[in-house]
């Protein structure tokens, strides 16, 4: 069972993130911190979305506040800084907890996956990222400090657009 069938979130805006609406897309899922020092990062994530959006792609950014307390803000201090500062139009979820007893069911289903390194479990710090296939699977993880529009990250976007 795929992401799209087994999990439940809510937008940064509130009501149900259906993420079943990604079915037959490639999806990026990033947390997301708006005061890290990763937090330029956007900007990658965002040029990603521009390039990759008519073509079956998305990141979906997922604000965390679990390391040093790095994203604070509401979901609408989240929301205006992201749309302000970085001109971020990709959707975004609820604050959630990516790590710990109460670590959203999203985040139980990604963090099985392994890096290049061979990482796996815990989220290690803000902008871990996962890229999930058409169906749903993960098939690559990138640490946070693995910038969005690195050769690496676009090859594995690339190979896994829809046809």
């Amino acid at each position: 069972m795929s992401v799209y069938d087994a999990v439940e979130i809510d937008s940064l805006q509130g009501g149900p993130a259906d993420l079943s609406q990604y079915r037959g897309k490639a999806v990026l899922i990033v947390n997301v911190a708006s005061k890290c020092g990763l937090t330029p990062q956007y900007a990658g994530l965002e040029r990603l979305q521009e390039t990759y959006a008519e073509r079956g792609f998305t990141v979906l950014g997922v604000p965390c506040n679990q390391f040093m307390g790095q994203e604070p803000g509401t979901s609408e201090e989240i929301a205006e800084f992201c749309s302000a500062t970085y001109g971020v139009t990709f959707p975004m979820t609820e604050k959630v907890d990516v790590n710990g007893a109460g670590r959203h069911a999203l985040y139980e289903r990604l963090v099985p996956a392994a890096d290049a390194e061979g990482h796996t479990g815990d989220i290690r710090w803000n902008f871990e990222k996962f890229l999930l296939d058409s169906d749903g699977e993960v098939v690559a993880r990138f640490s946070p400090q693995t910038e969005p529009d690195s050769p690496e990250v676009v090859a594995a976007v690339e190979a896994n657009l829809p046809a």
